[in-house]
C-alpha cells in the first residue's frame, strides 16, 4: 500500500520516495580555525556551492575561541568576484543574558548591534571570553542565496560564555538587500584572531 502526500509517493511497499530525503542536511565544508584572520566559504572553491543545488544553506559554528578578550564573532558576504564583503544589510538583534552566580538576568533589544542599510560585517555572537574554557556556538542560516529576485533573509542563533562568567543567547535576523546572487560569506572577530574552532556548512534540499 502507498502513502501519498499531494501527489507525491512517499512510501511505496515499504520503500521510501525519492522526496523523503527533503530537508536533510548535506555537509558541503568544514573549516577549521588555528589562528585565522578570516574563515571564508566561496563558492566554486574547494567543493563549496552556494548555488540552487540547495534552498538553504547552514553553517555550524563550533566552540569558536577569540584570541582577543570580549570580542564579537561576524560575518558578511559577497557577490560576483567581490572580495570587499560590504553587502547592505537591514537586521534586528536581541539577546539574554544570566551571570555564573545568578546575577543580571537580563533579556534586551540590542539597538547597537542591528543594522540599518549599513555595509558593516554583521554581530551574531558577543562579547565572547578568551579563557581557555570560553567560546561560543551556534547556527546561521541563509536562505536561497543564488536568488536573482529575491533579497537574501538570515537568521542566527548563538550561545556564549562572555568574559564576565555571563551566559549569554543572542538572536540576530535580517536580510542581505540585494537581488544579486550571494557567493561567498566571510567570518571573523571585531579584534585579533580566531584562536580555534570549527565552521560547517551544510546545505537543506527542498
Amino acid at each position: 500500500m502507498a502513502v501519498v502526500s499531494n501527489g507525491t509517493t512517499i512510501i511505496d511497499a515499504g520503500a521510501l520516495g525519492a522526496s523523503a530525503g527533503a530537508g536533510k542536511l548535506t555537509l558541503i565544508k568544514t573549516l577549521t580555525a588555528s589562528s585565522s584572520s578570516t574563515l571564508s566559504f566561496v563558492h566554486g572553491a574547494s567543493s563549496v556551492v552556494f548555488d540552487g543545488t540547495y534552498d538553504s544553506y547552514v553553517f555550524k559554528f563550533i566552540n569558536m575561541h577569540p584570541a582577543t578578550d570580549d570580542v564579537s564573532l561576524l560575518f558578511q558576504v559577497d557577490t560576483g568576484s567581490n572580495t570587499s564583503y560590504n553587502t547592505t544589510i537591514t537586521s534586528t538583534r536581541f539577546r539574554t543574558l544570566h551571570g555564573e552566580g545568578g546575577a543580571n538576568p537580563l533579556l534586551h533589544y540590542q539597538a547597537g548591534e542591528d543594522e540599518a542599510q549599513t555595509t558593516e560585517f554583521q554581530d551574531i555572537a558577543q562579547e565572547i571570553g578568551a579563557d581557555n574554557d570560553q567560546c561560543t556556538g551556534g547556527t546561521l542560516t541563509l536562505f536561497n542565496p543564488s536568488s536573482s529576485v529575491f533579497v537574501k533573509h538570515f537568521i542566527a542563533n548563538s550561545q556564549t560564555a562572555l568574559g564576565g562568567n555571563y551566559s549569554s543567547s543572542n538572536f540576530t535576523a535580517g536580510y542581505f538587500n540585494t537581488t544579486t546572487a550571494l557567493n561567498k560569506v566571510q567570518f571573523k572577530m571585531t579584534s585579533g584572531n580566531i584562536d580555534a574552532g570549527t565552521i560547517k556548512l551544510y546545505g537543506i534540499g527542498g
